[in-house]
């Protein structure tokens, strides 16, 4: 259940009479994609949900670049394409712009999957490196930093990485070393957040 204060804090936002886009960051598992997807939901019509992950580079492209063992540290993402989509959105004058998403089952971006109508008053967009990477920033009207305790990030992150195919040892391996490396990155920008939302 996403909290009231959120839901209306996301509602002013779409109703500020132009454009707003909304930003989600936090660690890995912190439950970012939940909270975006809940309050898509909440406010109907009012939102479309466009994640950061659509931007991670394809397998084949990371594999040639020696990066496949990292996938999710902020050189495995087209941080460039990402923020050239967010200035699209920020003003929509075209009847609709289409978004990638990512896909778990493949591990591999989806072109044109998002379609985000003109009309729609409020983008909420969610990743780990909103805060960090500087052009995504600018572009964004307001960022929440979800935090979430390590123990749970953690669990959740290994029965992620179990339900899409990783053995158990080697999903612990690779949250200890990949994806908690990427946690300490990102904690660095919560300063930067408008907003801290914790135990949601």
């Amino acid at each position: 259940m996403i909290r009231t204060d959120l839901v209306e804090r996301a509602r002013a936002l779409a109703g500020a009479g132009q454009r707003r886009i909304l930003g989600i960051a936090g660690a890995p598992g912190a439950g970012k994609s939940t909270l975006a997807a809940g309050l898509v939901d909440a406010l109907g019509g009012l939102a479309v949900l466009v994640p950061m992950d659509g931007f991670h580079l394809a397998q084949a492209e990371l594999e040639r670049l020696g990066r496949a063992g990292r996938k999710g540290a902020p050189d495995t993402f087209d941080a460039g394409g990402y923020a050239a989509l967010l200035a699209r959105l920020r003003t929509p004058d075209e009847d609709v712009v289409y978004a990638p998403a990512f896909h778990r089952d493949l591990e591999e971006a989806v072109a044109g999957a998002i379609a985000v109508p003109a009309g729609v008053p409020l983008v909420i967009t969610e990743g780990n490196y909103l805060l960090h990477w500087e052009r995504a920033r600018a572009l964004v009207d307001e960022v929440w930093f979800l935090e979430l305790g390590a123990e749970e990030r953690v669990r959740r992150l290994v029965a992620r990485h179990v339900r899409y195919g990783k053995e158990p040892a080697e999903a612990e391996r690779w949250v200890r070393t990949s994806d908690e490396a990427n946690a300490r990155l990102v904690a660095a920008g919560r300063a930067r957040a408008d907003l801290v939302v914790t135990g949601q």
